[in-house]
């Protein structure tokens, strides 16, 4: 049974010490994480952070299984436990940008902002094409080729960071050697495409080109690099959005309609081999 002196948070009860332990604990790791210097700390979605919200709900659980204590306690004790474990967490990872280029850093937060909305409205996708074409056995392929595309479009937020991180520091210049690498898949993908998908490998290609012809003169071209791109993806959302919508409108029995799906996702992969080809190492 448990003493109402166990429940004071200053004394020397089971509440005391497992504040004044959790106290410790999570200064001593904020303070390992971030030197006083680095405050005011940057709170994080610790949904984020698995291990933050591992470690809230074992402290939840063994509050309310083992030392009987009230969930009405324990529950903001974890809420707590799991904003700081993420923010901990959160100060241990290197500064997302630090590129030395203000402009360049706005476009890169720029396009990820936009890599994040693309793969929300995928998911959207995603849901609203199991829901119409997982009852059509017929149209089974169309289902797997667009569930295929919104997993690919998933990735695409990571893939944006690891370009982040490879653009960091003063040895990150696109090299020429890199973006004739990505010219030479793009011309190949140039010959194996056909109508709107061929007009956007083109276009990508005389990007290439210009940002060729940039890193050539010594200048720096992961600006423009950015820039394609964000064009890119811009262009990948709006194939989405027409595949979203032709997908609540089709008569999936109507071979025209169901062949329009199947361009439209095909559109949408082909974009992303552009994308995935900007992002490459």
């Amino acid at each position: 049974m448990i003493n109402l002196t166990d429940l004071d948070p200053t004394g020397s009860g089971l509440i005391g010490s497992l504040t004044e332990g959790l106290t410790e604990g999570l200064t001593e790791g904020l303070t390992e994480a971030m030197p006083i210097k680095a405050i005011p700390i940057k709170l994080a979605n610790p949904l984020y952070y698995p291990a933050a919200v591992l470690l809230a709900a074992v402290i939840l659980i063994g509050g309310v299984r083992v030392l009987r204590l009230s969930a009405w306690l324990m529950l903001p004790v974890a809420g707590a436990i799991a904003t700081l474990g993420a923010a901990a967490l959160r100060a241990r990872e290197p500064d997302f940008l630090n590129l030395g280029n203000p402009v360049l850093e706005q476009e890169l937060l720029q396009v990820q902002a936009q890599a994040r909305g693309l793969a929300e409205r995928a998911e959207v996708l995603r849901v609203e094409a199991t829901r119409r074409l997982l009852t059509e056995m017929h149209q089974v392929e169309l289902l797997g080729a667009v569930q295929y595309a919104c997993d690919r479009t998933q990735e695409l937020p990571s893939k944006i960071a690891r370009l982040a991180q490879r653009l960091q520091g003063t040895d990150s210049l696109l090299s020429m050697v890199e973006l004739e690498q990505q010219l030479v898949i793009v011309e190949s993908q140039i010959q194996t495409s056909t109508g709107a998908a061929q007009q956007s490998h083109q276009q990508l290609a005389d990007s290439l080109r210009r940002n060729i012809e940039l890193a050539r003169q010594g200048q720096d071209a992961r600006q423009a690099q950015v820039i394609s791109l964000s064009t890119q993806i811009l262009d990948a959302a709006g194939v989405l959005q027409s595949l979203q919508n032709k997908l609540c409108t089709a008569d999936l029995t109507n071979a025209k309609d169901t062949g329009e799906l199947q361009l439209l996702s095909e559109d949408f992969k082909e974009l992303q081999k552009n994308v995935d080809v900007l992002v490459m190492r």
